[in-house]
């Protein structure tokens, strides 16, 4: 029998990691996070739950990465601490790894690919790599065989006829390995609702020139760090129009940096200048290269939209958002290109210039074309949110897949081939770990509850002074508020009177216990700030003896 087991990444964008298991062993395919919405204060990162993983520790004998993107790989870190097993993955693939492994000092056993060659992962697994066409360079999909079947895991891919690196989605291995027969389709739905064929990258590369030459002041690119593709085309453009090239953000360095290292990227030192030299050059001598597309509040874009850093947005500028808003971000982005309009240059995205990005992601008809080509006797529709994966089975069944094939599994469902048809056989843990960025804590669902309710009420720190020996009040209570409205910072003082005249109708022979008098403070106070406010905040009550 041959089990598939999601941990993550069916049901939300995000978070991705796959298990395969056989004969006592397994492998996974990517160890990805997922970045926190607004709700969730304090909170860093997620990242899946790896609970199975490290009870079955000696079965382990692999993971496999499909491309270098922080969905993919951001969660290694947290894995391998538990579990130090090989990592597979391809030379650039492997490079970004290698970088987020040493951020935090993680050592790991990485094991360089090639696409077409197979390798053996344990005992029980044969797995070779097949290029697909993303928006990283050399992203790949895996075919896995093993003793029950074939299994096709097609990672994120789009089918680009003309792609920049010349390096297109390796169909033809695809269409073979159907031929021989495919036990099951694991296959990228993130763009499963998107009718319309997904654009080449060339479609951006002419966008942009035709921008460049257009524009006469000062441009500002905001895109993923990790397209190197677009930063490729970008520098050769900014070289044949006369620009300089600033980078601005941590990981857009951090990422140029590395593929020039690596020969990706072949430009001289004299096309860049720092960031803090860009107010001294003509506005049409120079283009900054920056992060925060999604509307991130740390990255280089919400810099120039606050206005901080040593580069300043006015009018003559043009500001390019080359990247649509992630599932969730959208309210993000809205704010930040609003903020971006009132700095008085000119804001060129997605919603008024389709041109200026395209999707890494297959959409409907080319996830279409796959099904057809490959011919699986099961499909698990994988990547994606509840509705993405129904919409890709949708397109499944007309492909011409009968409904017993058709799979849609959720995070910790395991599913069970055998004789050549897949059966939900159970479940195992799974979830979501929120973290800080260190993986030095982990976040509660009790703390993050906390938290919101902090956010929602404030909190009011009340302080009593009481004499060790009389237990007479000496002074307070003393209140100070936290998260609070004008008008409930300027009841304070009237619930401190009334919060008083209640304390002091305490017997003082229970003043003695610390516990006790803490109780009663907390009483006092939110019942004096209720009648006032109609609100229940939270007390933090505090005793001093003197």
């Amino acid at each position: 029998m041959l089990h598939v087991i999601p941990l993550g990444g069916l049901g939300e964008i995000g978070l991705n990691a796959m298990v395969l298991a056989c004969r006592g062993e397994m492998l996974l395919i990517d160890a990805g996070l997922m970045f926190p919405s607004s709700g969730m204060p304090g909170v860093d990162i997620i990242v899946p739950d790896f609970t199975h993983l490290q009870r079955n520790a000696a079965q382990v004998k692999g993971v496999l990465l499909t491309h270098g993107h922080e969905d993919h790989i951001g969660a290694l870190p947290y894995l391998l601490g538990e579990l130090p097993v090989p990592i597979y993955g391809t030379r650039f693939t492997l490079a970004l790894a290698r970088n987020r492994l040493e951020e935090l000092g993680v050592k790991a056993d990485l094991r360089e690919i090639e696409p077409r060659t197979p390798f053996p992962v344990g005992s029980v697994f044969t797995v070779e790599a097949t290029r697909v066409t993303h928006t990283v360079p050399d992203a790949v999909g895996f075919i896995v065989r093993s003793p029950e079947g074939t299994v096709i895991h097609t990672g994120d891919f789009k089918l680009d006829p003309d792609p920049i690196d010349g390096l297109k989605t390796d169909l033809e291995r695809w269409g073979e390995a159907g031929d021989e027969g495919v036990l099951c389709l694991l296959s990228d739905s993130t763009n499963s609702e998107h009718v319309d064929e997904t654009g080449s990258e060339r479609v951006v590369q002419t966008t942009f020139e035709r921008l460049f030459h257009e524009t006469k002041g000062r441009i500002v690119v905001a895109q993923f760090s990790s397209n190197l593709h677009r930063i490729r085309h970008l520098l050769a453009l900014c070289e044949r129009t006369g620009r300089l090239v600033a980078l601005q953000g941590r990981s857009m360095v951090r990422n140029v940096e590395l593929a020039r290292e690596m020969g990706y990227l072949d430009v001289p030192d004299s096309l860049f200048v720092h960031l803090d030299n860009v107010p001294k050059l003509a506005p049409h001598r120079v283009a900054v290269l920056t992060t925060g597309a999604q509307g991130e509040p740390r990255a280089g874009l919400t810099q120039l939209a606050n206005g901080d850093g040593p580069v300043r947005l006015e009018p003559g500028d043009t500001v390019i958002v080359s990247a649509r808003p992630i599932p969730g971000n959208e309210r993000s982005v809205g704010a930040l290109l609003d903020q971006l309009h009132w700095r008085g240059a000119r804001i060129v995205y997605a919603q008024v210039e389709p041109g200026v990005h395209v999707s890494g992601h297959a959409s409907r008809p080319q996830q279409r074309r796959v099904l057809e080509l490959i011919r699986p006797r099961n499909f698990i529709p994988v990547h994606g949110e509840v509705r993405h994966l129904h919409r890709h089975l949708t397109t499944a069944r007309e492909a011409g897949m009968t409904a017993e094939g058709l799979l849609l599994a959720h995070d910790g469902d395991v599913v069970t081939f055998e004789g050549g048809r897949g059966r939900f056989t159970g479940s195992v843990p799974s979830g979501r770990i929120m973290m800080e960025r260190s993986g030095d804590g982990v976040v509660t669902t009790e703390t993050l509850a906390e938290r919101n309710k902090l956010a929602e009420t404030g909190v009011v720190a009340a302080a009593v002074v009481l004499r060790r020996d009389t237990q007479a009040l000496v002074a307070g209570p003393q209140l100070s508020g936290q998260g609070l409205s004008p008008d409930e910072q300027g009841v304070l003082a009237r619930v401190a009177q009334e919060a008083r005249a209640y304390f002091e109708e305490l017997n003082p022979l229970l003043r003695g216990d610390d516990a006790l008098v803490r109780e009663e403070l907390t009483k006092a106070v939110k019942r004096a700030f209720k009648q006032h406010t109609s609100r229940r905040t939270l007390v933090v009550p505090l005793v001093v003896r003197v």
